[in-house]
C-alpha cells in the first residue's frame, strides 16, 4: 500500500522568480521591483487548490535563494512539491520580467536559458510522479526549453498513461523559446498523446492554418485527442467530443489589468469540473459536465485578468460559485 498522499492533479513544468517593476512602468527607469512566482504549470495547480483539489507540482529547480522561494509558496498554497528535483551542478532557477505600459498586454523577458528545468531528460520520468493520482496536465512550454525536455515529457505522458492517468495537453505556444517550425511540429507530435487538448484559437491556427472553429475541433479529435477545448478569448470558448459541440459564453469584465496567466486559470476552471466525476471523459459525463465545465473556466479566465500576478487572485470555490451565479460582481 503507497504512503503517497492521493492526488487529483499532476503537473510538470517550469516555474519561475516573476519581478515587475514597483510603480509600474518601464524597466529602464524602475527603482524598485516586486517579486513573485510565475510559471503556466504551476499557476494551473495552485487555481486548482484554491479550488479544493488536491496537486502535486514536478520540477526542477537550482538549490538557490529563488528555488527555495518557489517551493515555499507552492507548499505554502497546498501543492504536493515533494517529488521537485534541487539540481546539484549549479544550474540555477529561472527568472523573468514583466513590464505593463499601461497599453496593450505586458512586455516580458526570460531569463531561463540554461536553467535547472531545461535540464530535465527522460530519465527523469519516474513512475511515483503518479502514483494515487488521477491526472496529467502539461504545457508546451516545456519542451522548448532544453535539449531533452521534449522527450521528456512525451515519456511522462506515456507513463501516466500506462498508470491510468488521464492526460491534458495546453499548448501554451511561447515564440520566443524556438523556431515556429520546431514549435509546430513537436506541438502537433504531442497532440496524440493526450486526451483533452486546450489550444486558443491563435494557436489552432498557427498548428493548421485557416479552418473553422469545428474544422480546428474535428482535425485535433482525428489526431487522437478525446476532447478539444477551444479558447476563443472575447467570444467564450467551446467543447468538442465525439459528434458534440458546446459554446460557452464568455463572462465579460469592463477592463482589463493583466492578460497573462489568464489561459492557466482557464484550463483550471474547466479541469476542476471534471476531476469532479468519476468516470470525465465518457460521453455521457461529458454531455452534462461540459457546459459548467466551460462557464467556469471563462469565468476564471477573465476573473485573471483583473489582478497582477501570474495566480495571487484566483478565486476560491465559494466564490466562483457565487460570481457564476451572480452573488458577487466584478469591481474593476
Amino acid at each position: 500500500m503507497s504512503s503517497l498522499p492521493k492526488v487529483d492533479f499532476v503537473t510538470i513544468g517550469e516555474s519561475m522568480i516573476l519581478f515587475q517593476p514597483m510603480p509600474e512602468g518601464s524597466i529602464a527607469y524602475a527603482p524598485l521591483y516586486s517579486k513573485s512566482v510565475g510559471g503556466a504549470e504551476s499557476n494551473v495547480a495552485l487555481g486548482l487548490s484554491r479550488l479544493g483539489k488536491n496537486t502535486r507540482w514536478i520540477s526542477r529547480l537550482g538549490k538557490d535563494p529563488f528555488g527555495d522561494i518557489i517551493m515555499s509558496t507552492l507548499a505554502g498554497e497546498g501543492v504536493d512539491v515533494s517529488h521537485v528535483i534541487r539540481d546539484e551542478e549549479a544550474s540555477p532557477t529561472a527568472v523573468f520580467f514583466k513590464e505593463a505600459k499601461g497599453y496593450g498586454d505586458p512586455n516580458v523577458y526570460y531569463y531561463r536559458k540554461h536553467s535547472a528545468a531545461s535540464k530535465f531528460k527522460p530519465e527523469d520520468v519516474d513512475s511515483k510522479w503518479f502514483e494515487n493520482a488521477r491526472h496529467l496536465h502539461v504545457t508546451g512550454i516545456t519542451p522548448a526549453l532544453g535539449e531533452n525536455t521534449t522527450d521528456m515529457i512525451k515519456e511522462a505522458m506515456k507513463k501516466a498513461k500506462e498508470q491510468g492517468l488521464t492526460v491534458s495537453f495546453d499548448p501554451n505556444l511561447r515564440r520566443k523559446l524556438w523556431s515556429e517550425e520546431e514549435a509546430r511540429e513537436t506541438l502537433l507530435s504531442l497532440i496524440p498523446l493526450c486526451d483533452i487538448f486546450m489550444p486558443g484559437d491563435d494557436e489552432a491556427n498557427f498548428l493548421l492554418g485557416e479552418k473553422t472553429e469545428e474544422e480546428y475541433c474535428q482535425a485535433f479529435i482525428e489526431m487522437g485527442a478525446k476532447l478539444v477545448v477551444l479558447k476563443l478569448g472575447t467570444k467564450g470558448s467551446m467543447a468538442k467530443f465525439g459528434d458534440t459541440v458546446i459554446y460557452g459564453d464568455p463572462y465579460k469584465v469592463e477592463s482589463v489589468v493583466d492578460t497573462v496567466g489568464a489561459g492557466d486559470a482557464f484550463a483550471a476552471g474547466f479541469l476542476s469540473v471534471l476531476l469532479d466525476l468519476e468516470d470525465p471523459l465518457s460521453l455521457n459525463a461529458l454531455q452534462s459536465a461540459a457546459p459548467k465545465a466551460l462557464t467556469r473556466a471563462n469565468t476564471m479566465g477573465a476573473l485573471a485578468t483583473q489582478f497582477k500576478g501570474d495566480w495571487e487572485g484566483a478565486p476560491s470555490l465559494s466564490e466562483v460559485e457565487n460570481i457564476i451565479a451572480g452573488k458577487q460582481s466584478t469591481t474593476r
